[in-house]
């Protein structure tokens, strides 16, 4: 990584940037589309490095340690004594852009923490979370006539799963707002 010189300004430090100082929505999407099973610390920072965004592997762990990135997941590594290595959900690409964004505003670290709730990664696993119970019950229903009502009753539990996470969503989108709000009037 280059180091940037010290009189030399980067969008993170310019306020109304905030796009500037991340990813497009366009790369966030790539990425999570890239990564579905998850991304290791290191190759998260290799995204950012590619696009000239600064980001080390201790800033990436003390943003977790801090509770505003989501804890890694280990997985079993494939082959013999391999080990296993720790995941983050690709969806912590996203929430780090919206850190940077939020920073770039003028919030500190400490703001971010106390104003801005971080469940979307939590909210982000319970969607992963329902997405394998619902693969599993599909695949104990299987494709037999007899099971067609079982079908629908997990369709209706899918749809209800759904409704719930788009209202957390909102409800978070809602008070991350009245954070914003608040700040502006400040």
């Amino acid at each position: 990584m280059t180091p940037i010189p010290r009189n030399q300004s980067t969008s993170l430090e310019r306020p109304g940037l905030a796009h500037a100082a991340g990813l497009t929505e366009a790369e966030i999407e790539a990425i999570e589309r890239r990564y579905p099973q998850g991304m290791t610390v290191q190759e998260i920072v290799s995204e950012h490095v590619e696009r000239g965004l600064r980001l080390t592997e201790a800033t990436f762990r003390k943003y977790v340690q801090l509770g505003l990135l989501p804890q890694s997941v280990r997985v079993g590594r494939k082959g013999k004594h391999r080990g296993s290595q720790g995941l983050y959900p690709a969806s912590a690409v996203r929430q780090l852009d919206h850190i940077r964004r939020l920073m770039a505003r003028g919030f500190t670290i400490e703001e971010i923490q106390k104003d801005f709730l971080f469940v979307r990664g939590d909210i982000e696993a319970l969607r992963r979370q329902l997405d394998r119970i619902y693969g599993a019950f599909e695949e104990a229903i299987g494709d037999e006539a007899a099971t067609r009502g079982l079908e629908s009753q997990l369709a209706e539990a899918r749809e209800a799963g759904d409704e719930l996470v788009a209202k957390l969503e909102g409800l978070e989108r809602q008070l991350t707002l009245r954070a914003r709000m608040a700040k502006a009037v400040v």
